[in-house]
């Protein structure tokens, strides 16, 4: 990025890594959850808007954003795991 400081609040770029930490799927819930497009979905795109405020890459963000949309239009699927 060209920006050499933050446009973002901070009360804004701590507020999308709560909400990111809020929507991502922790490891005791990873094979209950690991599924379900719409966790999937929210996890990816906040994950998207974290990379976003914090001036990450652009193609990192554009590809979050594009496996978020993969799973929330049902073109991602869990592959479920090898070892079972």
């Amino acid at each position: 990025m060209d920006r050499t400081q933050s446009d973002w609040s901070e009360k804004a770029l701590s507020t999308s890594r709560d909400l990111h930490a809020l929507l991502s799927i922790d490891d005791r819930n990873w094979h209950r959850l690991k599924g379900r497009w719409d966790r999937r979905g929210a996890e990816l795109l906040s994950a998207a808007l974290v990379t976003l405020l914090n001036e990450g890459e652009r193609e990192d963000v554009k590809a979050l954003t594009e496996q978020a949309l993969g799973w929330i239009s049902g073109e991602l699927k869990d592959p479920g795991c090898p070892h079972h």
